[in-house]
């Protein structure tokens, strides 16, 4: 990039925090000497809100959050939209996945993940045994921490407001049976859907995603796509990589993340890569 971006989006899982889910302090220190510069720096997740802080170390402060893949968007504690899935999906495709014994949590526009109280057993066999040799152990730890206290386990979920679906399966030929099975559902029903392992699938609103959020956080602020700057590293950042001005991918990402990026990071998520490549190429 030739000149300094105005703004910045970072991706969390594969990007930010390293194989213990967490964001270090040299990470941290490195946004906030960005934010000196007077750069806005925006979280952009396909994690809920609520899971952002608690990977994130003690006094980490952003300018704003992109939450779901795009469903919802703040400027500091500014809600500036919200995009809710139909309660009739929902039901849908809850039941659907009890059906297909597939792991679900569902996301209220704020709060934990969600699951009915009666699919605690379906959850649970889902992660018992041995993780998967292509499973990341970033995303099974996930898993194991949430069943154990993230989530939260209700009798039957209320027609409250959902942003989106996260599915998985520790059996990759399982989850691409799931994934196609999502497909042809999508003949009849208004979803997209996004994928940032082989092991998960995300469910969100119709038409919307990581970059649709970034544009209307970029409106707000009134400052150019060409003039921002991304980085990530999976197959749920794709329309955010391609729409943003300069985008980065990082080291681990996989080849057709990097293929499509203007440029790679020195360095892997578990050796700080991102605040590697801040540190050399916007604080330098």
């Amino acid at each position: 990039m030739k000149s300094l971006p105005k703004a910045i989006f970072l991706d969390m899982d594969g990007t930010l925090l390293n194989y213990q889910n967490r964001i270090t302090k040299r990470t941290k220190e490195a946004i906030d000497r960005v934010r000196e510069k007077g750069i806005y720096v925006f979280i952009a997740t396909g994690r809920g809100k609520d899971e952002i802080y608690p990977a994130t170390p003690e006094g980490f402060e952003v300018d704003g959050i992109i939450s779901s893949n795009g469903m919802i968007g703040y400027l500091n504690d500014q809600c500036l939209f919200e995009h809710t899935l139909p309660f009739n999906v929902v039901q849908t495709l809850v039941e659907k996945a009890r059906v297909s014994n597939i792991y679900y949590e569902v996301f209220p526009t704020s709060g934990r993940g969600r699951v009915e109280q009666k699919d605690r057993p379906m959850l649970e066999a889902n992660i018992a045994g041995e993780k998967a040799t292509t499973l990341g152990i970033n995303e099974w730890n996930e898993r194991l921490e949430a069943i154990d206290g993230t989530i939260e386990w209700v009798d039957k979920l209320a027609n409250e407001g959902y942003s989106k679906f996260y599915f998985f399966s520790n059996d990759q030929d399982e989850m691409e049976k799931w994934k196609k099975e999502l497909s042809e559902l999508q003949d009849a029903l208004p979803f997209s859907m996004s994928s940032s392992t082989d092991h998960n699938v995300e469910v969100m609103v119709e038409g919307k995603n990581k970059a649709t959020g970034i544009q209307d956080c970029l409106s707000h602020l009134k400052i150019d796509a060409k003039d921002s700057l991304a980085i990530g590293d999976s197959y749920n950042d794709v329309e955010m990589l391609k729409m943003i001005g300069y985008s980065v991918a990082m080291k681990n990402a996989p080849e057709p993340i990097k293929a499509l990026a203007d440029t790679v990071t020195d360095l892997s998520n578990e050796e700080e890569g991102v605040a590697d490549y801040l540190e050399k190429h916007i604080l330098n």
